[in-house]
């Protein structure tokens, strides 16, 4: 039936935002369903020669007048539902590859931590490219006027300056303002809460 499929990828998109909420210390995502997507693309497309083929028959009274308007106020309803739906679908996507370019953008360590732990392999091509050019943009804005204004700190402010913090996985040395630290696993550092918030989100530290 017309609009299953869009229904089976707005259940996709929900489980999606829930993994998240749930995961509030990194975002991710499961894999595009290119598959899923290129289908209903397709039934839209049947959808719009359906409607274009009862507005003709309307038109030269082939068909009952009201039923045929019938017809195509469904046929168009349906077009329109799968249309929002994968729309809906990639918005949820868009805005996890926002979240996510935030969370790892423009961190003063070493250039193999600063990339993204999203897994390429499960975005499309299209996001893959969003992503990056996306990346790129935060970099030119801190980078530019706003450079000493750490955009993506926490809007909350911190009960303690200075916290206690212990190293989880090993991430090479970091540069901060009081000076470097070399983050081995199983190490402890007294360090300021500002400097290190992002390595607590993204699982290197952890305060105790």
């Amino acid at each position: 039936m017309y609009g299953d499929l869009a229904n089976k990828l707005v259940l996709e998109a929900k489980r999606t935002q829930q993994l998240n909420s749930r995961n509030n210390q990194r975002h991710s995502l499961p894999m595009y369903h290119e598959e899923l997507v290129q289908k209903i693309l397709k039934e839209v497309s049947q959808l719009k020669k359906n409607s274009e083929y009862l507005k003709e028959q309307q038109q030269i009274g082939l068909m009952d007048d009201k039923v045929s308007k019938c017809q195509y106020f469904v046929t168009l309803l349906c077009m329109e539902r799968n249309k929002r739906c994968l729309l809906a679908y990639q918005r949820v996507r868009s805005d996890i590859l926002d979240a996510i370019s935030w969370e790892n953008n423009g961190l003063d360590m070493t250039s193999d931590l600063a990339t993204t732990e999203q897994d390429t392999s499960d975005l499309s091509h299209q996001e893959e490219d969003y992503l990056k050019e996306y990346s790129d943009l935060l970099t030119d804005l801190k980078s530019g006027e706003l450079a000493d204004i750490d955009l993506s700190g926490s809007l909350t402010p911190p009960s303690d300056v200075f916290i206690d913090v212990r190293v989880l996985k090993d991430a090479g040395e970091i540069q901060t303002e009081y000076g470097a630290f070399n983050l081995i696993k199983d190490s402890q550092f007294f360090v300021r809460q500002s400097d290190v918030e992002r390595l607590i989100k993204q699982g290197y530290l952890q305060k105790i």
